[in-house]
């Protein structure tokens, strides 16, 4: 499978990307009904779905069970049987929404030579795949904030795994302590995200690519270094040592 089928694959599997009530996931009655277990999964599913859309739609403090049920077609027992309220489904779409991107741009790091070009291409991944979902965003980075603590507590652990991309990056000149300068990219990272998805311009993402990627690493590089490396053309003479490959940390949840 190439790259951009991967993209799409990774797209269809973020919550919000398919609506609850698709015929196509209806779950008959009946003698052929489907085992419990598939079914359980199936409402589980559409529950997600139904709660993303209904967030990015409403606004999480106006969005209440009976409007993710109704989106996606399942009863409120039912919901209940998932989830011990709406903060907990939140909790839940956010968490596995966020793990498929993360895992994608583990995949798209992993597949480059050098963490510059990986980390320009984990970007590109995560943008792909939030301009794809726009409704998984505009939950995910602007909703987030009006659960409260649980909410903020998430998002802090979803920044910890962004920052393990930046493990072992190469010491930025005049003494600056790293891990401080790391938390301020990917602070600034993060901010972005939240002024064009809260503007209306999720769907222009991926046009981020450029300036997110120098940003991530002129600390680091000097902005005229990064700049050559994350250039069209890529010396074939040899690695630039302060761009050595490197794995990230474990991304896992």
């Amino acid at each position: 499978m190439d790259d951009e089928s991967l993209r799409r694959a990774d797209v269809i599997l973020l919550p919000g990307a398919r609506t609850g009530r698709d015929p196509a996931r209806s779950i008959k009655p009946g003698p052929r009904r489907q085992p419990a277990g598939v079914v359980a999964a199936t409402q589980r599913e559409r529950l997600l779905d139904g709660l993303v859309r209904t967030v990015a739609d409403r606004g999480y403090q106006h969005a209440t069970v009976s409007d993710i049920c109704r989106a996606a077609g399942v009863t409120r027992p039912v919901f209940y049987e998932q989830f011990s309220g709406k903060e907990d489904a939140f909790l839940a779409a956010h968490r596995f929404g966020t793990g498929v991107v993360i895992r994608r741009m583990a995949a798209a790091f992993a597949a480059e030579s050098d963490w510059c070009a990986g980390i320009r291409e984990a970007l590109g991944a995560m943008l792909q795949l939030l301009a794809g979902t726009p409704a998984f965003a505009a939950m995910a980075v602007i909703e987030i904030e009006a659960v409260g603590p649980a909410g903020r507590q998430e998002r802090e652990q979803l920044l910890s795994r962004f920052r393990a991309f930046f493990a072992e990056v190469p010491q930025p000149p005049g003494g600056v302590a790293v891990l401080e300068l790391v938390d301020a990219v990917v602070g600034g990272v993060y901010s972005a995200l939240y002024r064009w998805i809260s503007s209306g311009r999720t769907d222009q993402l991926p046009d981020l690519l450029p300036v997110l990627s120098l940003f991530c690493l002129a600390p680091f590089l000097g902005p005229e270094q990064a700049a050559v490396r994350l250039g069209p053309v890529r010396s074939t003479t040899g690695e630039d040592p302060s761009c050595t490959r490197i794995d990230p940390a474990d991304t896992r949840q």
